[in-house]
């Protein structure tokens, strides 16, 4: 069993940054793949960043690639998502999310891949 508190969210003007983290309980945490996903109203829970068990493989949506960094620490249970150059659009609740493959594959990619959900925070981009 998992659980995962996310922080760090709040409200940014456009063109900013913010650091989200999330606290991850559990000792089999440095074996998940480990994803950062969000929500904005009326739209599908998507995939923002994943990153592997050891750090050595991420993935990123293309929405937000050279904008967003996704890292972990192993040894403080904890998985970060940085994100610079903040646009509206970027706008929704942020969820962190555990999988039990230690790996990204294809099913890491989506929401249905994941096993263990924090309850989100809200990031909110002013234009």
């Amino acid at each position: 069993q998992v659980q995962l508190v996310e922080s760090g969210g709040g409200l940014v003007q456009a063109g900013g940054s913010l650091t989200l983290s999330c606290a991850a309980s559990g000792r089999t945490f440095r074996t998940y793949t480990m994803g950062w996903f969000r929500q904005a109203p009326g739209k599908e829970r998507e995939i923002v960043a994943a990153i592997r068990w050891n750090g050595g493989s991420t993935y990123y949506a293309d929405s937000v690639k050279g904008r967003f960094t996704i890292s972990r620490d192993n040894a403080k249970n904890t998985v970060d998502l940085q994100m610079n150059s903040l646009k509206p659009e970027d706008t929704a609740v942020y969820y962190c999310a555990a999988s039990q493959w230690s790996t990204i594959v294809g099913v890491t990619t989506r929401p249905s891949g994941f096993d263990y959900w924090g309850q989100g925070t809200q990031v909110t981009v002013s234009s």
